[in-house]
């Protein structure tokens, strides 16, 4: 593996970029990254082209143009010219799903004439598709454990993978409060610039409203961005340091960062839909991001009953995972997931109940996440929540046919 495959085919196809482009890695917070400089910069009048994985539900949610989903005749086409482009020459390119996805998803991005791209890293950094494209500026979100597999078995490797976005000369946001040192020893080796949270730029706030400061900008008076959570502060906080050490090219204006914050969606990131019971939506699928969707439920207030629908991949750490949850959980609902990767419900059911150290909650196992949710709705009482949670296979596969509004069906024995 590596990137002289992609390269080669990406030469073929003269895939280059005339605008500013923002590459985007982390363990956590990179989708609500991407979004949080989509919506602001499209508030500042700019076209922007953002690329995220995996989708939740449609393939053509991981290319949006101007803030839509690109449309899958357009895909049809790209994907013929990356297969054109890797039979031509004098030796066939073999490709992966992943890297032929981006080849096609890149050819569209230039080809839409941009004024800026943003592209988020699929797995680790130094060797992902993405890095065949060199950053204006890179972003690192959080360094956490996941796919230690292939990154790594400690924050220090996993950090030196990541920071392989890197570029000489150009600005690199860490966002994480405490990266990995290989993260720093990366930026001063390759001589990138280097916005470090906590030290180049940082953000307070109470209740109502929060601020920032960074390098000789500053913003008050804040209202809290729509992706809701407290982690996501820091996503914010990043940025703001990414758009202002682009601020020569890229120049936004403080109403563009209100309007931004105000107007961003993003599906599937603590997005609570509300109802009788409320449903919360979150695709944390590894221990940092269950821990942060522990606390954010946890900041919710008051249920009588939380009910989980939870289905996982198998390669996950999962026994942290729901360590996390568990205290918070009285009944879950473990569920099958359409792919080969994934834990089957039994399994989970299985790991949850060998360290379960709650004698009241109880546990069990569907064939999908649409029967393990409506298993819950019939359970619960309008006073209850459900969470469902896990992996995107598992968030999708609620969304697969719209947005569900829940009505339980009874009340609570008073």
């Amino acid at each position: 593996m590596g990137l002289e495959r992609v390269k080669v085919v990406a030469q073929r196809m003269a895939i280059g970029f005339g605008c500013p482009v923002i590459t985007v890695a982390g363990t956590n917070g990179k989708g609500s990254t991407c979004a949080m400089l989509e919506a602001i910069l499209g508030q500042a009048g700019y076209r922007t082209g953002v690329y995220t994985s995996p989708h939740l539900v449609h393939f053509e949610e991981r290319l949006r143009l101007g803030g839509d989903p690109v449309d899958a005749a357009s895909l049809v086409e790209a994907f013929e010219r990356v297969e054109a482009a890797r039979r031509a020459g004098e030796s066939e390119v073999s490709l992966t799903y992943f890297e032929f996805s981006t080849l096609a998803i890149l050819d569209l991005m230039v080809r839409a004439q941009l004024d800026v791209a943003i592209l988020e890293v699929g797995l680790g950094g130094r060797l992902d598709a993405v890095n065949i494209v060199d950053a204006d500026c890179a972003v690192i979100t959080s360094v956490d454990l996941d796919h230690t597999e292939l990154l790594g078995h400690d924050r220090e490797s996993i950090g030196r993978e990541k920071a392989g976005i890197m570029r000489t000369g150009r600005p690199v946001v860490v966002s994480d409060p405490q990266p990995p040192q290989s993260v720093i020893d990366r930026a001063l080796e390759v001589g990138a610039d280097l916005w470090r949270f906590g030290i180049d730029f940082n953000y307070a706030g109470d209740k109502q409203q929060w601020g920032w400061s960074g390098r000789g900008r500053r913003y008050s008076g804040l209202a809290y961005p729509a992706l809701r959570g407290a982690n996501q502060l820091l996503n914010a906080s990043g940025v703001l340091a990414a758009l202002t050490a682009l601020r020569q090219r890229l120049p936004v204006t403080a109403q563009a960062v209100r309007s931004g914050f105000a107007c961003v969606e993003l599906p599937g990131r603590f997005q609570i839909i509300p109802g009788q019971p409320a449903l919360v939506l979150d695709v944390a699928h590894n221990p940092h991001s269950a821990a942060a969707l522990a606390a954010n439920l946890d900041a919710m207030g008051f249920y009588p009953c939380t009910h989980a629908v939870f289905g996982a991949m198998a390669d996950k750490d999962l026994a942290p995972m729901l360590a996390k949850i568990g205290p918070l959980v009285d009944r879950w609902y473990f569920t099958d997931l359409p792919t080969p990767r994934a834990a089957s419900a039994s399994s989970l059911l299985a790991q949850w109940q060998a360290q379960n150290l709650r004698s009241d909650a109880l546990g069990q196992a569907f064939a999908e996440p649409t029967v393990a949710l409506q298993a819950a709705i019939s359970a619960a009482t309008p006073t209850d929540r459900i969470v469902v949670f896990g992996s995107f296979y598992t968030v999708g596969g609620i969304l697969k046919d719209g947005v569900p509004r829940l009505q339980a069906q009874h009340m609570p024995n008073l």
